[in-house]
């Protein structure tokens, strides 16, 4: 009894880090500082960074329902910068922890995607 809660604490705690290594590396690649992943709200705000988004975007995540939107939106952005699909977009929806580690582990290389220029 006491075994399998200790084996599911090391797992959680396995998983717990993986996730921070993962983001603090997706950070890094984006040029970045990677400890941002640790503090709750800075690292939203570097996330829209990375996304290439106003940083009142923050407020949009407030928003229920739309916030899911915008945060598919902010993920296809940040999958895009590293030249992946929406394939792609919708693993990090689906399956997070796998997709930010694949984002972090392999040779992506990130490019800042620039908004459309509005039409005149």
């Amino acid at each position: 009894m006491i075994f399998g809660f200790i084996l599911m604490i090391l797992i959680w705690l396995a998983l717990i880090a993986f996730v921070i290594i993962s983001q603090w590396r997706v950070f890094a690649k984006a040029g970045q500082p990677g400890w941002a992943c640790l503090i709750p709200i800075y690292n939203f705000l570097i996330i829209l960074k990375i996304a290439n988004k106003p940083w009142w975007w923050i407020f949009l995540m407030m928003i229920p329902i739309a916030n899911i939107v915008f945060m598919i939106i902010i993920l296809n952005r940040i999958s895009k910068s590293f030249g992946k699909s929406e394939g792609f977009t919708v693993g990090l929806v689906l399956l997070g922890i796998v997709f930010w580690g694949i984002l972090a582990f392999d040779s992506s290389v990130y490019t800042k995607i620039e908004d459309a220029a509005p039409a005149a």
